[in-house]
């Protein structure tokens, strides 16, 4: 229900933003270096990629809002642990298919760097399969983070960084510990 109400939320601002000054779309794409906390999980960062679409809705001169829809692969290795606490048999690794919805705020410093914060609703669409317990999927199905970075725009060209902090816990099992997401996203994109 919270997701219909979040793309219902979007498409509302982005219907109603259209016909403002400073209305932009875009494409982007890069790494993100993801973790899940716990102790069921190695305590080190994977690579996995993003990409997506933006758009940049201006508020004057120094804010903008920045609503994006992004398709995230994460790929975390569990820890020797793992099979100890959940019983599962020779689970190594785990691969997730996200959908990532940040909706950032822009402050813009200069006419070329802008700071960026604000919330990432995620949606995992594709669980690993090999996570079942008595039909029971191991991973929610959805994941709330708070999102900090920069990003440099250089005309139509922008580079950016951000981490994600997650406030959500993931562990879908049970309640022996709490699985958080971290992730860092470096990436380009191009303004159309």
């Amino acid at each position: 229900m919270k997701v219909k109400l979040l793309f219902l939320s979007a498409i509302v601002l982005l219907s109603a933003s259209s016909f403002a000054q400073g209305f932009k779309v875009g494409v982007k794409g890069g790494a993100s270096i993801n973790k899940i906390t716990g102790q069921s999980f190695k305590d080190q960062f994977s690579f996995g990629y993003h990409a997506g679409g933006f758009a940049t809705i201006g508020l004057g001169k120094k804010f903008a809002i920045q609503p994006e829809v992004l398709f995230n692969q994460t790929n975390i290795d569990t820890s020797s642990k793992f099979s100890d606490i959940y019983h599962f048999n020779k689970i190594t690794g785990v691969k997730l298919n996200q959908l990532y919805i940040p909706i950032l705020l822009n402050y813009n410093a200069n006419k070329i760097l802008s700071l960026q914060a604000g919330p990432q609703f995620g949606i995992i669409m594709n669980k690993s399969k090999t996570f079942i317990e008595n039909g029971k999927d191991a991973f929610k199905s959805g994941d709330l983070s708070m999102l900090a970075g920069v990003q440099l725009k250089l005309s139509s060209f922008r580079v950016y960084g951000r981490y994600a902090i997650g406030l959500s816990n993931l562990n879908d099992i049970d309640n022996k510990e709490k699985w958080k997401s971290q992730s860092i996203q470096l990436g380009v994109g191009f303004t159309l």
